[in-house]
């Protein structure tokens, strides 16, 4: 599953370790914008992370919109953007 995640934090600290914790799961698309291409697992341990970091009773905001296979296909990148990443499925047999 493609989740673009997106966030308005204040606080430097707290803004940088979120982009450095999202640079492990995707790609920064945008200064505060990632493209996640996760398991249900991969995306649990994300958000458990994620809580972590974030202090909502100081307004920090994140949004996760989850993009079906047939929504993800249909983005279109105008300009410069890197291409939607993909992850790659590996068959040991």
């Amino acid at each position: 599953m493609l989740y673009l995640i997106a966030y308005d934090i204040s606080v430097d600290a707290r803004r940088t370790k979120l982009a450095e914790l999202l640079e492990g799961f995707g790609q920064r698309v945008q200064r505060s914008v990632f493209e996640c291409d996760l398991n249900e697992r991969e995306y649990q341990a994300l958000e458990r992370k994620m809580k972590r970091i974030l202090k909502l009773e100081e307004g920090d905001n994140v949004r996760i919109y989850r993009l079906c296979g047939a929504c993800a296909g249909n983005v279109t990148v105008l300009g410069n953007g890197p291409p939607v990443e993909k992850s790659v499925d590996v068959y040991i047999v």
